[in-house]
């Protein structure tokens, strides 16, 4: 492959298209889980006596679910992406690869 298919490739519109969707899925979800993780360790490092605090007189103490939800929270986002992944980017991603195969495959000058 030469550097004018290349060219052509990088400025193919679904190709754009396909890279943009998935770049901005994948750093949604990322800031996403950065916020909640970095948010509960500021918790555990700046207030601990918030989550040291006992839920309706039981042994149960507001950070046992604040960090159950972060394990949850990171599950749900794999679905999330899975879901979009497979709904939506798939097919993206298969009519701008037909594109690039096409240009792929086409012969330059010689």
């Amino acid at each position: 492959m030469d550097d004018v298919q290349v060219d052509r490739i990088l400025q193919n519109p679904k190709f754009k298209l396909m890279v943009s969707k998935k770049s901005t899925l994948s750093w949604t979800l990322t800031l996403i889980m950065l916020f909640a993780y970095v948010g509960f360790m500021l918790l555990v490092g700046y207030n601990k006596e918030f989550l040291m605090t006992t839920i309706s007189d039981s042994v149960v103490t507001v950070g046992i679910p604040l960090g159950l939800s972060i394990i949850v929270l990171s599950f749900v986002l794999c679905g999330v992406y899975s879901y979009f992944a497979n709904h939506k980017l798939d097919p993206l991603t298969h009519e701008a690869m037909k594109e690039v195969e096409a240009i792929a495959n086409e012969k330059g000058p010689h």
